[in-house]
């Protein structure tokens, strides 16, 4: 069976509802208007002392203030639970999903232990603070958690682009095998599950050996199988115990890694005996584990900006070198050392005309004159950047090795004038537990079972190159803006003495470029604000509240298209802008729109990232319409909490509309929500819906850039 059948196998099992749970614990299954029973699991009888719990109420099986706690809230945590007439106490957790209000118990921790826990966290957190980079921040969080959870092996897992992951860091005792720096495939920790470590992030199986206690009753008349997608208790896949077992763990606990409401990674905490992680426990993982995610983040963006600022660095170095010399095109050939090591090139070629000028290790002039023409060639691309060229064009075989990765701006196409950067290729040799191309099989029946070896495999992998960073392309093009700035000066100048008059002709030439370009905007501006005064005015003639609604929807829509001409308008970047400040400015013209009162419960949290003006259309479209919904259905009209984020990751940009109203419910098929999916479509990314209790998050992914075949 393929791989891909394999993964696709994995992604559909039902792991959310397994009608079973991990019997160290109790659960119970109230109706939320009686409080009743309806059904259990675990060992109740002998626990609780009640042979006849069924339909009993929750007062006289728990006690009053259990009851009470529960009653009045949708979702909390129970400290001590004293079970009326029981010898246990226990710690609970109870939540609504669907028609039932879930209350789970497990056994209580001790006052001493819980009261030690907050100077390990602290200590912890300090020990993060100090960690000198990313690397020694997981080194150090790998040593802290297996410190305050006591398993034999914990391990830092990072989620790479395509689902795989990599164990960044390690902390095991001795005699334990190490993982580290191996990678692991995709199907090892399967697209659901990925979904459900985002909701429930501390998630333990204290015996892997363990028998499922089921559900009693097994099934509820007429209703759904119980979504446990947010107990603790959940009994775990049987797919993922053989896995376990397969490792030879024997408990095991994962705590979540989540940056911007994405899954980062994992802390993966393996125990050759069976070990219980109590509820206080699991509490200060999740701390813990929100202050790593927040140092993780500014770690990345700490370097993130240190990039920029050593990019910019060489930029003002090498535009200082091209104003100090005579001619552009030798000053150029003079320091192609340093424009090479700007982006920490291998090599560089300049090709103008055709003159072809090379540094470092580049493949052979033709071979440049011909990657230089598919890319002048490519429509609408100024700047390409590929860390696998092999992918997109076939260099000779015995280039290959030259140019694993190109960077080239285009300067002039019908000059040519064409700057190259390459990276030759880096045959990177992947250490994986087990081989990642047998991932799980289907046997007989249906059943999946899991991969059994996690013996160290190594596959050679080729024709990649290091990854250009986004900073990197973003230098790339500005570079390219500032010789075509040096160029237009030094030619500017020449002609200035020689004919003056032609050169006063083409400066007007292209203010008037400039002030037409800027006109159209502002004309395009004008005429859209003129067809929703019109629309205003139909939508005052009519009586018709329902045409009033539609109209003013509208309205809203055509803003935001002519908010992204306005800023153009006033902007001297044609053909980007700033989405931060675009979004920021289009919800405050939608604040005015749907009501003021919206503006006190309205958090921004943007992220500034420059996109293609047609792009910024589609975001600000697909934000428009998520804003009309939580107007019209998070809080049945009325005003209530709204956030909006926009981050960056990656090559990618991600927008987050998050309400706590009532929760989307079944999907919509109405004109808004065609235009959203169209939208979507057109900006090639996914729009995601989460039911955050309450309340909904909606999440749209996309390429910054376009992505163009």
């Amino acid at each position: 069976m393929s791989d891909d059948l394999d993964l696709a196998a994995c992604d559909r099992e039902p792991i959310h509802i397994p009608g079973s749970i991990q019997p160290h614990g109790l659960m119970l299954v109230l109706d939320p208007a009686t409080t009743a029973v309806r059904q259990g699991a675990g060992d109740i009888e002998g626990r609780l002392g009640r042979a006849d719990w069924i339909g009993l109420p929750c007062a006289e099986l728990l006690g009053a203030a259990t009851a009470a706690a529960v009653a009045a809230a949708e979702r909390g945590t129970l400290r001590q639970v004293a079970v009326p007439g029981g010898a246990e106490s226990f710690d609970g957790a109870f939540h609504r999903a669907g028609d039932a209000v879930i209350v789970e118990l497990e056994p209580a921790a001790s006052a001493a232990s819980s009261a030690a826990l907050l100077p390990q966290l602290e200590a912890a957190a300090a020990a993060f603070e100090r960690a000198a980079d990313l690397r020694q921040l997981c080194a150090v969080a790998a040593v802290e958690f297996r410190r305050l959870i006591g398993y034999d092996r914990v391990m830092v897992y990072q989620f790479l682009e395509d689902d795989a992951g990599v164990v960044l860091a390690e902390d095991a005792a001795a005699g334990q095998r190490s993982f580290l720096n191996h990678h692991f495939p995709a199907a090892d920790i399967p697209r659901q599950a990925r979904a459900l470590y985002v909701r429930n992030l501390v998630r333990v199986i204290p015996d892997v050996a363990y028998r499922p206690a089921p559900l009693v009753p097994a099934a509820r008349p007429a209703a759904e199988p119980l979504d446990m997608s947010d107990c603790a208790l959940r009994s775990v896949s049987p797919v993922h115990v053989q896995y376990l077992k397969n490792m030879g763990v024997a408990a095991s606990a994962s705590i979540s890694i989540v940056k911007d409401g994405v899954l980062w990674g994992l802390i993966a905490c393996h125990s050759a005996a069976p070990r219980l992680v109590g509820a206080d426990l699991r509490a200060a993982c999740r701390a813990l584990a929100g202050g790593l995610s927040r140092q993780i983040k500014a770690r990345e963006e700490t370097d993130a900006y240190r990039e920029r600022v050593r990019l910019r660095t060489h930029e003002d170095r090498i535009v200082d070198l091209l104003l100090r010399q005579g001619s552009l095109d030798a000053a150029i050939s003079h320091h192609l050392g340093d424009i090479m090591a700007m982006l920490d090139g291998d090599g560089v070629a300049v090709l103008r005309g055709r003159e072809v000028v090379t540094g470092g290790r580049c493949p052979a002039e033709d071979s440049v004159r011909r990657l230089a023409a598919w890319v002048i060639a490519k429509p609408g691309q100024p700047v390409f950047a590929s860390s696998t060229l092999v992918g997109h064009y076939a260099l000779p075989d015995a280039e290959q090795g030259l140019a694993g990765g190109v960077l080239a701006v285009v300067l002039s196409a019908s000059e040519p004038w064409v700057v190259l950067w390459f990276r030759a290729e880096e045959v990177e040799v992947v250490n994986w537990a087990g081989n990642p191309h047998k991932a799980a099989m289907t046997a007989a029946g249906g059943t999946l079972n899991p991969r059994a070896s996690f013996e160290a495999w190594t596959e050679m992998v080729r024709g990649r190159a290091r990854r250009w960073t986004i900073p990197e392309v973003e230098a790339a093009g500005r570079l390219c803006v500032a010789v075509m700035n040096v160029w237009q000066t030094r030619r500017i100048q020449d002609l200035n003495r020689q004919l003056l008059t032609t050169v006063e002709q083409k400066e007007a030439l292209l203010q008037q470029k400039e002030f037409l370009i800027g006109e159209i905007n502002h004309r395009v501006q004008n005429s859209l604000q003129l067809v929703s005064s019109f629309l205003s005015m139909q939508a005052r003639e009519s009586a018709d509240a329902a045409l009033q609604a539609a109209v003013g929807e509208a309205r809203r829509r055509i803003a935001a298209v002519s908010l992204v001409h306005r800023r153009l308008y006033r902007s001297d970047q044609l053909e980007t802008i700033d989405a931060a400040r675009y979004l920021d400015e289009l919800l405050d013209d939608l604040v005015a729109s749907i009501g003021e009162d919206w503006g006190r419960h309205l958090v921004r949290d943007l992220q500034p990232i420059m996109l293609p003006n047609d792009r910024a259309v589609g975001l600000g479209l697909v934000l428009t319409e998520l804003v009309i919904n939580a107007n019209k259905y998070a809080y049945g009209g009325a005003p209530g909490p709204l956030r909006v984020t926009l981050a960056e990751d990656r090559n990618l940009f991600r927008l987050i509309v998050t309400d706590e109203g009532a929760g989307r419910g079944t999907a919509r098929s109405g004109f808004g929500s065609r235009l959203i999916e169209g939208l979507v479509r057109q900006l090639g990314g996914t729009l995601d819906y989460d039911d955050t209790q309450p309340g909904t998050r909606a999440t749209l992914t996309a390429p910054i850039e376009a992505v163009r075949t």
